[in-house]
């Protein structure tokens, strides 16, 4: 039986650790996993850490493409987080271009890429509605004051 990678939620995001090498079979149930998720939960962001992931071939590259195309459909921004500089060479070296896939060196710098990514899908005055502050609050939700 494959081990299935967990995918845990942290409010509307969905966390993803890779700690092993996957195979074909562990990759169909991740994205199955996740797509479930996204979906169950209305998740808008979805953060791959693969910090643990030491070497990369094109099946790995492609999985994690076809994971953020995947998400992308769903309306879930993907990010990808701890990728090694010799991962990131490999990549490369490979050509393998992960189109539609941000990336962050940290977890916590992940988590801010994708609340950025909301906040300017959101509007600045839906973020403002959102936090119970007004314009009467001495709050504008245009930057410029307009």
């Amino acid at each position: 039986m494959t081990e299935r990678v967990p995918v845990l939620q942290i409010g509307q995001i969905l966390l993803v650790s890779i700690q092993t090498d996957l195979d074909d079979q562990a990759v169909v149930h991740l994205q199955d996993d996740l797509t479930a998720r996204i979906v169950g939960t209305g998740a808008d962001g979805v953060v791959i850490d693969i910090s643990a992931v030491e070497i990369v071939d094109s099946f790995v590259g492609r999985m994690l493409a076809t994971i953020a195309s995947l998400s992308l459909l769903l309306d879930a921004q993907t990010v990808v987080v701890g990728m090694r500089p010799a991962v990131a060479i490999t990549l490369v070296e490979l050509g393998l271009s992960l189109g539609g896939v941000r990336t962050a060196l940290t977890l916590e710098m992940g988590l801010k890429v994708l609340e950025r990514s909301r906040v300017l899908r959101q509007g600045p005055s839906q973020e403002l509605a959102e936090s119970g502050l007004s314009d009467e609050d001495g709050v504008r939700a245009d930057p410029a004051g307009q």
